[in-house]
């Protein structure tokens, strides 16, 4: 996401920086071109202008000017701006009230309610262990109530019985008494929508929210559609009372600009963004995480989260005994590659990661295979169980078959093999170190970024290899809630497309 705006925003900040004094021309003119970005963002014009206001009123500013470092103090200014034009705070959902809590999903057809009332009450479920009963108000698009009670199914949610005949604000009252009487804390009504506002629309939600009350009243929007978007919540704010937006299909949206625009202008902050089609693929909005990717900053927090929330537990604490103990066959390496996989694959760890745009650049080209981590698996998948817990074993034969049965050559399995062996021996070197405390103690003083540092060599060349080492592999021991480290000898096996 924001894609073609980060690097857009990239060029100009790294020619600022490349300079070791900036004049107040200098500052203009980078300010243009950060308009200019802005616009070709699909930002609104009157929020891309006041953000240039008060960027450039504090960048053109005598500590700026006089800084020792003066292009990373604009970036830092544009980067807090950016954090306030997007919403200084995380904004949570308020359902703190006496249960149950009424969530109204309510926006045009197609932007994806009902999917996303089916994210949010999985979420809900999952995360916060609450009690959720969904219903459908739709009652105009066909199979629409069929379609909540099949996501239902899939996410292990209640939904409200259908009633065939049944209007709206009939089924907002029925959902209400019926989340009563089972004794639901949450209750998600997913409203109709309409190909473009109009009044009947605006009447029926209104009409809904006399009956239900909700606590929180969610816009739902497509921020494919860009400014479209942002003139669609507009006209919902003015005739119904939102607390909040939610961005779908944010992972497609390269510009960014019903993001950037949709605070300033109807004044809600934006909660939660779909980032995929699986039901799980919905996060949390925060604006200092979004503004750091925007400026190639990364999102280490996230990424920390997701991996804890990827790592299964009893995986964790089979690996950290074997770790203590100075041990390290393919079956851990293979563990560590899937938790990789499911923490989105190469190019979803490289968009979080600072400094990582080089490899951005090489996934995106395709550059860099991202298939790599199957590869991986299948070279192991096709050894024995006495290989994988002793590699040794293969000699040159066995080397043959497991390149035969995985599709793949025996240069890539000697590669495989030398990245295993490097990592054992790192493995033997924690046990060395004291073990867990001291692989702790060394990572929290940004220990060796080997594997990391080796992996930038190969995408983007000694100044992202540098860069990535400097960062101690990210790793975390598995299950404290770090991401899996990228082991030493993994540039070895990054394939170069001819």
């Amino acid at each position: 996401m924001f894609d073609s705006l980060s690097d857009r925003l990239g060029g100009v900040f790294d020619r600022l920086r490349g300079r070791g004094a900036l004049t107040e021309a200098d500052v203009r003119t980078a300010m243009r071109e950060v308009r200019v970005a802005l616009l070709e963002a699909d930002v609104a014009l009157p929020v891309a202008r006041a953000f240039v206001e008060r960027a450039t009123e504090k960048a053109i500013g005598q500590n700026v000017l006089r800084s020792v470092t003066p292009g990373q103090q604009v970036v830092k200014i544009v980067h807090d701006e950016l954090v306030e034009m997007l919403g200084p705070d995380t904004a949570e959902l308020d359902i703190g009230t006496t249960p149950p809590a009424v969530v109204m999903l309510v926006g045009l057809q197609g932007s994806g309610k009902t999917t996303t009332t089916a994210k949010l009450a999985k979420m809900l479920k999952g995360k916060q262990n609450k009690k959720v009963l969904m219903a459908s108000l739709d009652v105009n698009r066909p199979a629409a109530q069929e379609q909540l009670a099949t996501l239902g199914t899939q996410t292990e949610v209640a939904t409200l019985p259908i009633i065939e005949g049944q209007q709206p604000v009939d089924i907002a009252r029925r959902a209400l008494q019926s989340a009563k009487l089972q004794g639901h804390d949450v209750l998600m009504l997913d409203t109709a929508g309409r190909l473009h506002v109009d009044q009947a629309l605006m009447d029926e939600m209104k009409a809904v929210a006399e009956v239900a009350n909700p606590a929180e009243i969610l816009l739902v929007v497509d921020s494919l559609t860009g400014q479209d978007a942002v003139n669609v919540a507009q006209n919902f704010s003015e005739q119904v009372p939102l607390t909040g937006v939610i961005l779908t299909r944010m992972d497609g949206d390269a510009r960014g600009g019903a993001a950037l625009s949709m605070r300033e202008v109807t004044g809600k902050p934006i909660k939660f963004a779909g980032v995929g089609e699986k039901l799980d693929a919905i996060e949390p909005f925060h604006p200092e995480r979004v503004a750091g990717r925007i400026l190639g900053m990364g999102d280490v927090v996230s990424l920390v989260e997701k991996a804890a929330q990827s790592i299964e537990q009893e995986d964790a604490e089979r690996m950290a005994q074997r770790l203590a103990k100075g041990q390290f066959d393919m079956n851990d390496l293979r563990s560590q590659l899937a938790q990789m996989r499911k923490m989105g694959g190469l190019g979803a760890l490289a968009g979080m990661i600072p400094g990582m745009k080089k490899a951005q650049a090489a996934m995106a080209s395709g550059a860099v295979d991202e298939r790599l981590l199957l590869r991986m698996d299948a070279m192991i998948t096709s050894m024995t169980p006495k290989e994988r817990a002793k590699p040794a074993l293969l000699n040159a034969k066995r080397k043959r078959r497991v390149a035969n049965g995985s599709g793949t050559t025996v240069q890539d399995v000697n590669r495989l093999l030398k990245m295993h062996q490097e990592m054992s021996t790192a493995m033997k070197k924690i046990k060395k170190m004291g073990g867990i405390k001291g692989m702790m103690a060394m990572l929290g003083k940004g220990g060796p970024g080997g594997g990391l540092g080796g992996l930038g060599n190969a995408m983007g060349g000694p100044e992202l290899g540098d860069a990535m080492g400097k960062m101690g592999g990210m790793p975390g021991l598995p299950g404290k809630g770090g991401m899996p480290q990228l082991p030493p000898g993994f540039e070895n096996m990054v394939k170069k497309k001819k």
